[in-house]
C-alpha cells in the first residue's frame, strides 16, 4: 500500500520489511504521520515512532483515491500530525436510479522481484435506496532479488566483510509472506436527505519476518512477524437540511490491530530466550460534526473521542529447558490512552473567488495510564511502574489562496501543530527495531543522564532522564501554481520547526554497571564514557526524551505539460533538510530523514489508440547527512563493536557453518577459523573495524542512484485492460534511510483487470 506514495511530490516510502512500509510526509513518519480511512482514523497510539506495522494491511485494491494533506494543517484529519495526515477513501456500491444495477471487477497479478502473485474479486448490487459492495484479495510474496541479487546490509557483511552470496543465492531469505483480505460496505438512504453507511474491513498477513533482524542485520535465528491482523468497523450516519446546519455527521468505530512478534536475539545466539510479544490495540471512537454553509462561507464543527486499550501479555521461553517465564512486553499489558479534541473550520471567498482565507483551530486532550497491579509479578516485584501522563494544547492553521489572473495563484499557510507522547512513547519496554530502550519512570533514582548521541560514542549532557511532554510545531509554506488546459506547475517551500522534538538518546550510567539491572535486563557492557549495552541488542540502551528543537525545510516542485493529444512530460522533485537547532546535526527522529529525490516522466499514447507506454526515471541524491541513531541503526548505518562481532562469530555465523574448529579441533577455542577465509575472530574484528578501533558503521553515507524504467498500458476492450511494468532495468543495487531489505533489482511485473 505505501507504494502509492512513489511518484509523488513531498511523500516517500518507508519499507522496513516486505510486509510492514510506511510513508514519509515532508520528511515525517510513523507516529508522525496519521493514518484514516473514510474519515475515520486508522493509526493508534500503540504504532511504532518509525514505522506503521498495520499501514500495508490497507488494501489497495479495495480503495477509490488516496489523500494527502501535507503539514499539520487539517483540524478535522491531522492538527495533531507533525508531518501530514493520509486519508484513504474506500470503494462505494453503485447506484442506480430505477430498478437494480450490478457491477464488478475481476484482476490477477505477478511480479518477478518476488515471484509474487495475486488476485481480487469486487461484485456490487444497488438501488436507489440501497447499496452494497464486497470486495475479496489474496497475494502470495516469496523470496525478493534485490538489485545485483545482493545483501548490502547483510549480517555476513556487517560482521565478517562477506558478500551475502556466501549463505543466499540472489533472492534473499526471510521476505516472503501471504496477506487476504476483504471488504463489505452498504449505504441505505431511509428518506430523503438522510443516509447511512456501515463498512467492515478485516486483512491479515501470515508467514512474515522481520529480515533486518535475522540474516539481513543483525544474525539472529527467529524474528518472526506472526499472525498481523486488523479489523475496521465503522458506522456513519449523515443527515441533510437540519434548520440550524446543512448537514450533521455521527459515526462509531471500532479498530483491533493484532500482531505477535518473536525474536530470539544474542546475534545468533541458540540458547538465547525465544520471546514473545502479542499485542492487540482495541480502539473505539465516536465523532459527530456539522456544517453550514452561506452565500461565500463554510463553517465546519466537530468533535472526537478515541477509547485505546492495550491487550499485551509477554513470556520467554528457555530453549535448552523449554520452561517459559513472563517478561516486559514492548508496551504494559492493559495499558490505556484517550483522546479528544474539538475543532473548527471556516472557508472564506471574496472578490469573486479569486481571493480564499482558510482558518481553523482545534483543541486537543490526551491521557495515558499504566498501572503495576496488570503487571506479573518476578522476584517479588512487578515488572513495570505505575505511570500517567495528561495533555493538552491547542493548534490552528491560517491560510490563505490568491488567483490574481486565472492561469495564476498564489497560496501562504501558517499553522501550529501539536503532538501528545503516545501510548508507545510513553509505556516503550525493551527490544525495539533500533536498541533496547527504557522509559524515564525505570530509571528513576539510578543517577541516569542523556547521552549526546544514540551512538557508543555519546557522553553525557548532564541532563537527567524525565518523563516526555508534547511536541509542538510551526509550520510555514509559501506555493505558487500555474495552470492551463495543457500546462500545470507547482512550486511550494516549507519550514516545520518541531519544539521538544521526541528522540532517542543514549542511556549513561556511573562507573561499575556492569552487572546491576536496568528494565528487567542485567547490564553485560559499559565503555568508557558510560553508554551501557544488554545481551538483547548490540546497541546501546536508548531512553526517549525531549532533546532540543529542530528544523525541517524543503521544497517540492510538480509540473505535467500536454505536449499534444500524444505526447505528456512530468517532472517532480522534492528537496529535503533537517538539523537540530542546537547542533546542527541531523536530529536522531525515528524513521530518519530520507533523500532528496525526484522523477521524470514521458508518457506517449496514439491518438485513438488503446495503448499507451511510458519511460521514466527516478533518482535520489547521496544521503550523507545521517543522525548517530541511523547510524546505530541494522538498516541504515549497521554499526557493529568487536563485542556484537564475536557474538555473531561464535553463535549466528557457526550456527549456519560458517566456523570451523581451528589446528586445536576443538570448537569454541581461540583458534576457530572464518571457513571461507580461514581467519580466526581477532584477525576478522581487526579487518573489519581496523587495528586498535572498537566500533565503526558498515555506512556512514547511503549512495544517491538513478533507475531507469518503463511502463505501458492495453487496453483490450471496453471492459479488459493489461498494464505491464519493466522496473530498475539496470538492476541498481540501492535502499532509502531505515529500509530493512535492499530495493527490488530488475523485475518484470504484469496486472490484468477485467470489469463487468
Amino acid at each position: 500500500m505505501a507504494e502509492f506514495a512513489k511518484e509523488e511530490s513531498g511523500l516517500g516510502v518507508q519499507r522496513t520489511s516486505p510486509t510492514i512500509a510506511a510513508v514519509y510526509v515532508r520528511g515525517l513518519t510513523g507516529a508522525k504521520v496519521n493514518v484514516f480511512v473514510d474519515g475515520v482514523r486508522y493509526s493508534t497510539s500503540a504504532a511504532r515512532g518509525g514505522i506503521n506495522t498495520f499501514f500495508d494491511l490497507v488494501e489497495p485494491t479495495s480503495l477509490d483515491s488516496v489523500e494527502v494533506l501535507r503539514g499539520p494543517s487539517g483540524a478535522q484529519y491531522g492538527s495533531d500530525a507533525l508531518g501530514g495526515s493520509v486519508q484513504f477513501l474506500t470503494v462505494a456500491p453503485i447506484r442506480a436510479d430505477q430498478g437494480t444495477a450490478f457491477r464488478g471487477s475481476f484482476g490477477q497479478t505477478f511480479d518477478s522481484a518476488d515471484l509474487s502473485f495475486g488476485t481480487h474479486a469486487s461484485l456490487s448490487m444497488g438501488t436507489d435506496r440501497f447499496g452494497i459492495v464486497t470486495n475479496l484479495a489474496g497475494r502470495r510474496a516469496n523470496s525478493l532479488r534485490p538489485g545485483k541479487g545482493i545483501d548490502s546490509h547483510a549480517a555476513v557483511t556487517r560482521f565478517l566483510g562477506l558478500s551475502s552470496r556466501v549463505l543466499e543465492e540472489e533472492r534473499v531469505t526471510d521476505t516472503a509472506f501471504t496477506q487476504y483480505s476483504g471488504l463489505t460496505k452498504f449505504n441505505w438512504v431511509p428518506r430523503q436527505g438522510s443516509s447511512v453507511i456501515a463498512s467492515y474491513a478485516r486483512s491479515q498477513q501470515d508467514g512474515g519476518k522481520r529480515r533486518d533482524q535475522t540474516l539481513g542485520g543483525d544474525g539472529n535465528l527467529i524474528a518472526d512477524l506472526q499472525n498481523l491482523m486488523g479489523d475496521f468497523l465503522y458506522l456513519r450516519y449523515d443527515h441533510l437540511g437540519l434548520p440550524v446546519v446543512n448537514s450533521l455527521t455521527a459515526i462509531y468505530s471500532f479498530n483491533a490491530q493484532r500482531e505477535e512478534r518473536v525474536n530470539q536475539g544474542g546475534n545468533g545466539n541458540l540458547l538465547a530466550a525465544i520471546n514473545h510479544e502479542y499485542e492487540k490495540t482495541m480502539v473505539q471512537g465516536l465523532q459527530l460534526f456539522g456544517t453550514k454553509q452561506w452565500q461565500s462561507n463554510r463553517l465546519l464543527i466537530g468533535g472526537e473521542y478515541y477509547h485505546e486499550r492495550l491487550d499485551s501479555p509477554s513470556f520467554g521461553v528457555d530453549p535448552a529447558t523449554q520452561v517459559s517465564a513472563p517478561r516486559r512486553p514492548r508496551v504494559p499489558d492493559q495499558a490505556l490512552f484517550k483522546s479528544s479534541g474539538l475543532y473548527a473550520q471556516e472557508v472564506l471567498d471574496l472578490f469573486s473567488r479569486r481571493f480564499r482565507v482558510i482558518g481553523n483551530v482545534r483543541y486537543s486532550g490526551a491521557s495515558y495510564r499504566q498501572q503495576a497491579a496488570y503487571s506479573p509479578i518476578v522476584n517479588g516485584q512487578p515488572l513495570w511502574p505505575d505511570d500517567s501522563v495528561r495533555v493538552s494544547s491547542v493548534s490552528y492553521r491560517a491560510g490563505a489562496v490568491w488567483t490574481p489572473v486565472s492561469p495564476l495563484s498564489f497560496g501562504v499557510n501558517f499553522s501550529r501543530g501539536f503532538r501528545a507522547p503516545s501510548m508507545t512513547d510513553l509505556g516503550t519496554l525493551g527490544l525495539t527495531g533500533v536498541g533496547f530502550e527504557v522509559s524515564a519512570p525505570e530509571v528513576a533514582g539510578l543517577d541516569t543522564t542523556v547521552g549526546t548521541t544514540a551512538g557508543a560514542d555519546a557522553v553525557s549532557t548532564g541532563r537527567p532522564v524525565e518523563q516526555i511532554r508534547p511536541e509542538t510545531s510551526q509550520s510555514y509554506d509559501l506555493s505558487a501554481r500555474v495552470r492551463t488546459r495543457r500546462f500545470e506547475t507547482v512550486f511550494t517551500a516549507f519550514i516545520n520547526d518541531i519544539f521538544g522534538e521526541i528522540v532517542r538518546q543514549s542511556l549513561i550510567l556511573p562507573p561499575g554497571a556492569v552487572g546491576s539491572s536496568i528494565g528487567g535486563e542485567p547490564i553485560t557492557a559499559q565503555n568508557a564514557n558510560g553508554v551501557v549495552y544488554v545481551a538483547a541488542s548490540s546497541n546501546p540502551v536508548l531512553a526517549r526524551i525531549n532533546f532540543g528543537d529542530s528544523r525541517f525545510k524543503g521544497f517540492e516542485h510538480d509540473l505535467e505539460w500536454r505536449i499534444d493529444s500524444r505526447w505528456t512530460v512530468r517532472t517532480l522533485y522534492t528537496f529535503l533538510r533537517a538539523r537540530d537547532k542546537e547542533t546542527g546535526q541531523p536530529p536522531n527522529i525515528e524513521g530518519s530523514l530520507p533523500a532528496s529525490d525526484g522523477y521524470a516522466l514521458l508518457r506517449y499514447a496514439p491518438n485513438s489508440s488503446r495503448w499507451w507506454i511510458q519511460p521514466f526515471v527516478h533518482f535520489a541524491e547521496r544521503l550523507d547527512r545521517i543522525s548517530s541513531l541511523a547510524l546505530e541503526d541494522r538498516r541504515t548505518g549497521a554499526t557493529r563493536t568487536r563485542g556484537s562481532i564475536g557474538n555473531f562469530f561464535r553463535n549466528g555465523a557457526r550456527a549456519r557453518g560458517l566456523i570451523s574448529p581451528g589446528r586445536d579441533g576443538i570448537p569454541g577455542t581461540a583458534d576457530d577459523m572464518l571457513s571461507p577465509t580461514g581467519e580466526t575472530l581477532l584477525q576478522v574484528q581487526d579487518r573489519v573495524l581496523g587495528v586498535g578501533v572498537n566500533s565503526s558503521p558498515l555506512f556512514t553515507a547511503l549512495p544517491g542512484y538513478v533507475t531507469l524504467n518503463l511502463r505501458g498500458g492495453w487496453r483490450v476492450s471496453e471492459r479488459h485492460e493489461v498494464m505491464a511494468t519493466l522496473d530498475n532495468i539496470g538492476d541498481r543495487n540501492y535502499r532509502g534511510v531505515s529500509w530493512g531489505v535492499d530495493a527490488p533489482g530488475r523485475s518484470f511485473s504484469l496486472h490484468y483487470r477485467a470489469r463487468f
